[in-house]
């Protein structure tokens, strides 16, 4: 077998999902090449070929792929699929807006979210936001994958270097062209892969409250900021910012839930964290079910008294 794995990068630096995505597919066998599809991203594909196991990278440096456009990006992996018996991507943004389209260019189907490598053609994967867990025999000659990045370990660097091979771009199906972006640029750690959440739900009741309550505490945690859906539809944080099972799927070390009941939507995207401390004034929330430490407070008294613990502590640890 030989698999496929498209890169998660910005053109200058390589995610961490990607790393991650490459641990799921050295572990269904068989041989690794990484696809880095973009523009000026020659840095990216030097940095993938240090990583352990995998035994090519094909780089496609060509304006067409500069901003992971899903038409020209699948056009291009279709182009090398006769090669390949699977593609996998991360199940980010970019990973779940290029790969359903490779499945149906392939006619076959998609295996979104898998989370366990059972076997070379079983797998698992979570459905009923994350309430169950599926295993799936896939009979399909090409395997098509998007791998939940917080079920896997991230792949390190090994001790020899891969060969990267220069690949010709393809015709662009020219179905969509980039506009514009604004990206939110923070010196806080990026919420997929960071250690220590702190996330605020309805309860806040404003921006400002997230801007108060929340961030003094993620400024001493060096944590990153968090939102359930329910305070980003009212307005209270960014998109993306929610945690979710239609945000992003986050597994740190420590997850902090302030003023979220614990919605299944919530839940699905945050219950796989090591540790998790909820804070509710509702000792019947359904967070408290999932979480290992619970306190049930007032969150504009119980945060403020947690800063001011936390600033304690980091002065006394200073001196």
């Amino acid at each position: 077998m030989t698999i496929l794995l498209l890169a998660e990068h910005d053109n200058v630096s390589l995610k961490a999902a990607t790393a991650k995505a490459l641990t799921a597919a050295k572990q269904m066998g068989g041989a690794v090449h990484v696809l880095v599809a973009g523009q000026g991203c020659r840095p990216v594909a030097d940095a993938i070929a240090k990583l352990e196991g995998v035994a090519k990278v094909l780089l496609a440096d060509a304006p067409a792929y500069e901003h992971m456009l899903p038409e020209p990006v699948a056009a291009l992996i279709l182009s090398l699929a006769p090669s390949y018996d699977a593609f996998v991507a991360p199940s980010t943004t970019d990973g779940k807006n290029v790969m359903p389209r490779v499945a149906a260019l392939l006619n076959v189907m998609q295996i979104s979210d898998m989370m366990k490598v059972v076997a070379a053609d079983t797998f698992e994967r979570p459905i009923f936001a994350g309430n169950v867990i599926e295993t799936v025999r896939s009979k399909d000659a090409k395997k098509v994958f998007t791998v939940r990045i917080t079920a896997f370990a991230a792949t390190t660097s090994g001790n020899s270097v891969a060969p990267i091979e220069a690949v010709n771009g393809v015709a662009d199906p020219a179905i969509s062209s980039f506009v514009g972006e604004e990206l939110v640029k923070s010196d806080r750690p990026e919420l997929t892969t960071a250690k220590v959440i702190i996330s605020g739900g309805r309860a806040l009741k404003s921006r400002e409250n997230f801007t108060k309550y929340i961030e003094p505490i993620a400024n001493e945690l060096g944590a990153a900021m968090g939102a359930s859906r329910a305070a980003v539809d009212a307005g209270y944080a960014p998109n993306d910012w929610q945690v979710g099972q239609t945000g992003k799927i986050v597994a740190p070390d420590l997850y902090i839930a302030v003023g979220i009941s614990g919605a299944i939507q919530h839940l699905a995207g945050m219950k796989d964290s090591k540790i998790i401390v909820a804070i509710n004034s509702d000792a019947d929330a359904p967070i408290f079910q999932v979480a290992d430490y619970g306190l049930v407070a007032d969150l504009y008294a119980a945060l403020p008294e947690l800063d001011a613990e936390l600033a304690k502590r980091a002065k006394k640890s200073a001196a």
